[in-house]
């Protein structure tokens, strides 16, 4: 891997941690907070929200086995990926490289900040090479994207490949975990304190059932996170959020039921498309949705839309020709899908 300061962005290395430290007084022995020029009534909404997040950062540090220097929060995953751009790919100089399909967010931040987006398809099995990956990068590429397991494919990546991109691409590698509790892979957090130029993404909208709170997590070494914070809005994660999260962190357990329910309901889904005579193929899924392969995906897609279900038609995605992208609901919403295909 180069130095971080040769992949940072010359304009973001020369910041600093402003927030940080104007956050630093021990909110414990203060009593009259008279520094932000705060409406002193509406208690606690009239307050900033925690900048820092370190109350946050400590229960996710016990859960998911990392330093709390290791830690980023951002208002979704998605604040993650454009940070990541805004800190180290010059626009109209640098490049990116993602396997394809994918995530559609690592593009729309590519554009928004004006840097070349290279596609490497995966192949039939939905696999990549580490080798595809480097050809398709130049002096240029800072950052390689990879997503495991994938949207909207829903297969996970292969580890050796992706360890052999991080230990032959002098860049940084982001793998989105944001699927992973669905997943039995090891995750690559395991691999941070050996590979300083990994970031591993993940979210609270997938098995943590939160996508309304809008709570996303970067998991990366001390001075990547740190380049993060320097660009990250200091209150984009309202208090409100945080306190919804804290909550449902405190009960980890209650996540691990839902993602047991929603396996269950996987495999169920999965053996009754195979039954329906106009299904071609269902594919394998490490996430909680499946990539199903009909022999007339949009006219399946317009009938269920009628029918008051929506799917995602992925049919114009490279390789997801005739596919629909069929999230696992509740085992009622399910019973009702399969009536419904059942009668097509």
């Amino acid at each position: 891997m180069k130095p971080l300061s040769e992949l940072t962005r010359p304009n973001i290395l020369d910041m600093e941690l402003r927030f940080h430290e104007e956050y630093g007084h021990d909110k414990n022995t203060a009593r009259i907070f008279l520094d932000k020029n705060e409406n002193p009534y509406n208690n606690p909404y009239n307050r900033y929200p925690d900048p820092t997040q370190n109350e946050l950062k400590k229960k996710i540090a016990q859960i998911k086995n990392v330093k709390l220097e290791q830690i980023f929060i951002g208002n979704g995953a998605d604040e993650a990926i454009d940070l990541i751009y805004r800190c180290f790919a010059r626009p109209g100089i640098d490049n990116v490289v993602a396997i394809e399909p994918t995530y559609a967010m690592y593009n729309v931040c590519a554009k928004i900040n004006d840097v070349e987006y290279r596609k490497v398809p995966l192949d039939e099995s939905f696999q990549f090479k580490a080798e595809e990956l480097l050809s398709a990068s130049d002096a240029n590429t800072k950052l390689i994207w990879i997503c495991s397991p994938n949207d909207p494919t829903g297969n996970s990546m292969p580890r050796e490949e992706i360890l052999k991109t991080l230990n032959m691409f002098d860049g940084l590698v982001i793998v989105d975990e944001a699927y992973s509790d669905f997943s039995q892979e090891m995750s690559m957090l395991t691999e941070l304190d050996l590979h300083p130029n990994l970031l591993v993404l993940n979210t609270f909208s997938k098995a943590w059932a939160g996508a309304a709170i809008r709570f996303g997590m970067a998991f990366a070494g001390k001075e990547i996170i740190d380049t993060l914070n320097k660009v990250k809005h200091p209150y984009s994660l309202n208090s409100l959020t945080q306190t919804k999260a804290l909550e449902m962190l405190h009960e980890p357990y209650e996540t691990d039921k839902w993602v047991k329910i929603i396996l269950l309901e996987r495999s169920r889904m999965i053996d009754a498309f195979k039954m329906l005579p106009f299904c071609e193929k269902v594919f394998p899924s490490n996430a909680n949705f499946l990539l199903v392969k009909f022999k007339n995906a949009q006219a399946v897609y317009e009938y269920l839309l009628k029918r008051g279900i929506v799917v995602k038609n992925m049919s114009k995605i490279t390789l997801c020709e005739d596919c629909l992208r069929i999230t696992v609901g509740s085992k009622g919403d399910n019973n009702e899908l399969l009536s419904a295909l059942r009668q097509y």
